[in-house]
């Protein structure tokens, strides 16, 4: 039986920094659904415009605004949070893999790379979270498959 390549510990590690959550147009409208407003609404109160594409608000503490002792609008998080760790970089690269054991206790080591790029194409798929588009989407999750 092969060994779980990820399993998340709730840390919030990936929440941190202002390094871009990205909305797309279906992020937008599941994360406006999910908090009871309009789409506009959501985008004017929490996000903001960076390299022509619609990000997320980090707080003071530079998490992001929702992230609270946890994940707040887990239900309706964008499709770059449902994607952790299984970001092309990681995908593509083994030592990117390896660094982000550091920062992810969630990156099971003993699975391997290998395994953890199986079972991280097969969540992608089957959670319809793989992107082609670079003007709109994360490049965290541009594919070429």
């Amino acid at each position: 039986m092969n060994e779980l390549a990820f399993d998340c510990r709730m840390c919030g590690h990936c929440c941190q920094g202002e390094g871009g959550i990205v909305m797309t147009a279906k992020d937008r409208t599941r994360l406006a659904e999910h908090l009871h407003i309009s789409v506009e609404e959501m985008v004017e109160k929490f996000t903001h415009q960076r390299g022509g594409k619609l990000h997320l608000n980090v707080g003071e503490d530079n998490y992001c605004i929702f992230y609270k002792e946890g994940c707040g609008v887990h239900p309706g998080r964008p499709d770059i949070c449902r994607a952790w760790p299984y970001f092309r970089g990681n995908l593509i690269d083994e030592l990117s893999w390896q660094m982000i054991q550091e920062y992810c206790p969630g990156v099971n080591p003993k699975a391997g790379h290998e395994e953890f790029v199986r079972q991280g194409r097969e969540y992608l798929r089957k959670e319809d979270l793989l992107r082609y588009d670079p003007e709109t989407s994360p490049n965290a999750l541009i594919s070429d498959e």
